[in-house]
C-alpha cells in the first residue's frame, strides 16, 4: 500500500546544492516563539502538522487557521512537499534536487516562510525519492551518506528552515545501476544530519526501506528523530519507532480524501490514547475551517477560524 500523493516532483537534471545562495536567514526558535522573539498564543493538546503540495498550493495557507478560543495557531509545523533525492549518473552520487516550485518557495522565503515562522509555526523541508534509484537506504558508504547530509543541512541553513522530513517513497532502488537498500545507509545519513544540525527538527514519514533500518553497528537512530508519523491517510497506525507517544502521530488525514467524521474520530483517538501529534496533508487555498474544526474540537476543545 502506498501513501496517497499527487503532483509528484519529478523532472530531469538540476544544479547541485553547491549553487545555493550563501546567506542563512534567521528562523523562529520554538513552536511557541516567533522569529522576532515574540511569544505566539499558546494552546494545550497535540501539535498539528500540515504537508503542503507546493506544486499547486501556497505555504501561507497554513497560517490562515487559528483557534476560536485562545487564538493559537491550529498548525504548529508546515512541511514543504517536496524536494527530491536525485541521482547523478556521471558522478554516481545522490544530490538534493529542488524542483521549480520548491525552489520558488525557498527563494521567496521572506514572503512564503518567514510569515509562518513569525507566527510561531515551524517550516520543514520534505525530501522524497524521484524514481532515479537514489534513496536514503542505499548510499554505498558512510562518506556518501555524510555528503548528502551536508547538502540537507546546508539547505536548512541557507533558507532559514527548521528541519528535514524523510519520505522514503519512489526511490525505485536499483534504477541507473544503483544498489538495493542496505542496513547502514540510513543510520549514517541521520547520524550525520543530526550532528550537523543538533537543534533542528528531523522527522520520519514512516514508510519505505529506511523506516525499517534504524539500527546498525550498535547505533540506534530512533532518538535522533523529533517526530514520526503514519503515512496512510484516513487510517490509524502507530509508527514502529522507539519514540515517546508525545512525538508520534498514529493519525493521518488527507483534506482531499478523508471524511471530516474520520478526521474527528482520529483526533479523538489521538487525545484519548495520549499521542502528541496529528498529521494532515493536502491543505489547499479554500476555506476549510468547517473541516478543520471537526478535528480541532477533539484536539483542543474549540472550533477553528479562517482568516484569508
Amino acid at each position: 500500500m502506498r501513501a496517497a500523493r499527487r503532483n509528484r516532483a519529478r523532472t530531469a537534471r538540476a544544479t547541485v546544492l553547491a549553487l545555493l545562495a550563501a546567506v542563512a536567514l534567521v528562523v523562529g526558535a520554538t513552536a511557541t516563539t516567533s522569529a522576532a522573539g515574540a511569544p505566539a498564543a499558546k494552546k494545550r493538546g497535540p501539535i498539528s502538522v500540515a504537508y503542503i503540495e507546493v506544486n499547486s498550493d501556497s505555504m501561507l495557507n497554513v497560517g490562515k487557521y487559528r483557534l476560536a478560543n485562545g487564538g493559537g495557531n491550529v498548525f504548529d509545523i508546515a512541511v514543504v512537499f517536496a524536494a527530491n533525492i536525485n541521482y547523478d549518473t556521471a558522478t554516481k552520487s545522490a544530490y538534493l534536487y529542488l524542483n521549480p516550485n520548491v525552489q520558488r518557495v525557498l527563494d521567496n522565503a521572506a514572503t512564503q516562510i518567514r510569515p509562518l515562522q513569525a507566527k510561531g509555526i515551524k517550516v520543514m523541508l520534505s525530501v522524497l525519492g524521484n524514481h532515479q534509484g537514489a534513496g536514503f537506504a542505499n548510499f554505498p558508504s558512510g562518506a556518501a551518506a555524510s555528503a548528502f547530509a551536508r547538502q540537507l543541512s546546508d539547505a536548512v541553513s541557507t533558507y532559514g528552515l527548521d528541519g528535514i522530513d524523510f519520505d522514503d517513497e519512489y526511490a525505485e532502488y536499483g534504477n541507473n545501476g544503483t544498489g538495493q537498500p542496505n542496513d547502514s545507509s540510513f543510520v549514517h545519513l541521520v547520524s550525520a544530519l543530526r550532528d550537523a544540525m543538533p537543534n533542528k527538527l528531523i522527522s520520519l514519514y514512516n514508510i519505505g526501506p529506511s523506516s525499517t533500518r534504524l539500527s546498525y553497528g550498535g547505533v540506534d537512530i530512533s532518538s535522533k528523530f523529533n517526530y514520526a508519523w503514519n503515512p496512510y491517510y484516513g487510517t490509524w497506525g502507530v509508527p514502529g519507532i522507539a519514540l515517546p507517544k508525545a512525538n508520534l502521530s498514529p493519525a493521518a488525514v488527507d483534506f482531499g480524501s478523508t471524511s471530516s467524521s474520520t478526521a474527528a474520530g482520529l483526533a479523538r483517538r489521538t487525545v484519548s490514547e495520549g499521542y502528541g501529534v496529528y498529521l494532515t496533508y493536502n491543505l489547499d487555498g479554500s476555506d476549510r475551517h468547517t473541516y478543520v474544526s471537526a478535528f480541532t474540537r477533539q484536539l483542543y476543545g474549540t472550533d477553528a477560524v479562517y482568516t484569508p
